[in-house]
């Protein structure tokens, strides 16, 4: 399970953040209109929307970008449906897409585009969902924490798996444990850098350094489509893929 957000994304590493500021605002700003739309606007009473809102301070959205989401979406603002797609990337790669569209036929005709284009191919829908566990997932700023006693506080609100990726800790629970963990750390008043809902592979598939470059292309088209909020694969991420992540 180690490198989730690997799977989640692929992205130069190099001005990733910078590059993609802008879509990842627009993300989020989704992310708040469809908590506002299911609970409400006042986060004390809406965990999905306070969830989203720290999400938005995780990287650095401004309060005002924030405020201005939460009341066009309280005020009627745009309607978001979720919809999802599946296929297939060169090698057998499975490419699972999450969108939110406020227009479906031009999601449709759009993902479409981009599998046909990057020598991908749509499949049915329910085609490869098993192949993808859901997992709730959480970034934590390590700081001062012992990660023994950390591990140990948070057991019963539903750890599955604790890892260490450079400064942070990443914790792992079932879906339905993502609410409980949410809330045990909030009691705790541990700060969450991001906390999402997560498609982890059950198991990867090994392809060639060509297969892999097209299923690159692939998914950073994706990652551009306005309409797209993540994309999950079961690559397998070898040593010399990894180096290609890296390169500019």
């Amino acid at each position: 399970m180690s490198g989730h957000s690997k799977w989640s994304t692929i992205k130069r590493k190099k001005g990733a953040l910078d590059a993609k500021r802008s879509k990842i605002f627009s993300k989020i700003v989704k992310e708040i209109y469809i908590a506002v739309r299911d609970g409400g606007s006042d986060e004390n009473n809406n965990p999905s929307l306070r969830l989203a809102i720290n999400n938005a301070k995780g990287v650095n959205m401004p309060k005002d970008n924030v405020q201005r989401a939460v009341n066009k979406a309280d005020s009627g603002g745009e309607n978001f449906e979720e919809m999802t797609f599946e296929g297939y990337g060169q090698g057998g790669v499975a490419i699972f897409v999450e969108c939110l569209s406020d227009n479906n036929l031009r999601t449709v005709s759009s993902v479409r585009a981009v599998f046909n284009k990057r020598n991908g191919s749509l499949g049915k829908n329910g085609s490869l969902s098993f192949l993808f566990d859901r997992k709730g997932v959480f970034q934590i700023p390590k700081r001062e924490l012992d990660p023994e006693e950390f591990e140990f506080e948070i057991i019963d609100a539903g750890l599955e798996e604790l890892e260490i990726e450079d400064d942070n800790f990443v914790i792992y629970t079932a879906i339905e444990d993502f609410g409980n963990m949410s809330k045990k750390l909030e009691k705790m008043e541990i700060k969450v850098e991001n906390a999402e809902l997560q498609r982890i592979p059950n198991s990867t598939k090994k392809v060639s350094i060509e297969n892999a470059k097209s299923n690159m292309r692939l998914i950073e088209a994706f990652e551009e489509n306005d309409d797209v909020q993540n994309v999950y694969h079961n690559m397998e991420l070898t040593p010399e893929i990894e180096d290609l992540l890296n390169e500019e």
